[in-house]
């Protein structure tokens, strides 16, 4: 996400419920994410989960995109 759009989410965060939802929840996937690839080593539970945190990421990050484009 460019540097732009991350302005002008951190602007439209307080004004739109839906924009400030999915942030949250875009942070908190990354947090998760960034945690667990930290270790040296995922079993296969693990694994399967990362990817699917990395999916839920993606789908709300493209929402929050639709949304943005909204407000250009």
């Amino acid at each position: 996400m460019e540097q732009r759009e991350i302005d002008l989410i951190e602007q439209l965060v307080g004004q739109d419920s839906e924009i400030n939802a999915l942030w949250n929840q875009h942070n908190e996937f990354k947090k998760l994410i960034d945690k667990m690839e930290a270790k040296s080593y995922l079993s296969e539970t693990e694994t399967q989960e990362v990817k699917e945190l990395k999916k839920k990421k993606l789908a709300g990050k493209t929402k929050l995109q639709a949304l943005l484009d909204k407000h250009k």
